[in-house]
């Protein structure tokens, strides 16, 4: 193995450093000694201007090409200060750029592996929810929408048999367990859509926009393009939670009147919009948009979250579809 190789970059750095000023002070020294100025004993006021013009010109040509050479120090820390796991980072380009080729690369290398080990945590995380979510709705709909179903039943048989002085009481509370069984359902169809499984993605879209806007009261427009290219049911989970978190906001947060809910394609993919009209202001990640970027990568997509000038708030997921073939 060479020296080269077994040079580190700390190393690489320190020699580019010291060739760098050896470099300038031999010249200097090489200028001075086949010039004819002279220095003399003491120094003349005459020779002062031309020492001070010289160490001038070294001192600039020292700070040039340490500052050319260092440049992408300065890159390097400004994208260390802006990364983000939960976000696709840009990557420093590596290309002419002598010994700091090994230090780009390595922390470009450093945002690969913290990037997927991000994306296996959360697959195994998301997977590990999605399953806890099915069962809690099986159990909300298989034992406690049962056990409501039997109780209703019972009620309405007492109800038939009972005096009339009980009778109205009894059919309020029959009314009221039957409210509460429809609550349970809504519950246990939010937790499981069974509608996505059963009937596909535009559907599940159009029965949440639609549940969205009887609960909140907010006019929920929706264009669906039903011609999307090919999605995998991952990436289809994955648009359906972050819409139905979105709308959800919306009917809890945005004070709106109106939102937006679209999703058609577009070149090398899929885009989901959700606008609304509400009142916008600073964005909090919480809980909730964190779990909508940490779904976004998992899938590989791009999400935004951004205030339009007009007002309220809109949300855009760009979800890539590779072609079949690739």
């Amino acid at each position: 193995m060479t020296d080269e190789r077994q040079r580190t970059p700390v190393q690489a750095l320190f020699r580019r450093v010291i060739v760098i000023n050896g470099l300038v002070f031999t010249i200097g020294t090489l200028v001075l000694a086949l010039s004819p100025a002279t220095v003399s004993s003491p120094v003349l006021l005459t020779e002062v201007p031309v020492l001070s013009i010289g160490l001038a010109l070294m001192l600039g040509a020292n700070t040039l090409l340490l500052r050319r050479s260092l440049a992408p120090l300065e890159a390097l820390t400004a994208l260390m200060r802006r990364v983000d796991v939960l976000r696709p980072s840009d990557r420093l380009t590596d290309k002419g750029n002598g010994d700091l080729t090994d230090v780009i690369g390595a922390f470009n290398a450093m945002l690969d592996r913290l990037e997927a080990e991000r994306t296996t945590a959360s697959a195994h995380a998301l997977a590990a929810q999605e399953g806890e979510r099915q069962r809690i709705a099986r159990e909300l709909h298989d034992e406690i929408g049962q056990s409501l179903t039997v109780v209703l039943l019972g009620l309405k048989r007492a109800a038939d048999r009972a005096p009339g002085e009980l009778r109205e009481e009894l059919r309020t509370i029959q009314e009221t367990v039957r409210s509460s069984l429809d609550e349970v359902r809504q519950v246990a169809r939010r937790l499981r859509p069974g509608v996505l499984e059963d009937l596909g993605l535009i559907s599940a879209l159009n029965a949440l926009a639609a549940e969205v806007a009887s609960m909140s009261g907010v006019q929920v427009v929706r264009r669906l393009d039903p011609g999307l290219p090919p999605l995998g049911s991952e990436a289809e989970l994955v648009l359906y939670r972050i819409a139905q978190e979105g709308l959800t906001n919306i009917g809890r947060h945005a004070h709106a009147s109106r939102a937006e809910l679209t999703l058609c394609g577009q070149p090398g993919g899929v885009l989901l919009s959700i606008v609304d009209d509400g009142r916008g202001g600073p964005i909090h990640e919480g809980a909730g948009i964190r779990g909508m970027r940490e779904r976004a990568l998992l899938i590989g997509a791009r999400l935004s979250i951004e205030h339009p000038p007009e007002g309220g708030t809109a949300v855009r997921l760009a979800v890539p579809v590779r072609a079949e073939g690739k």
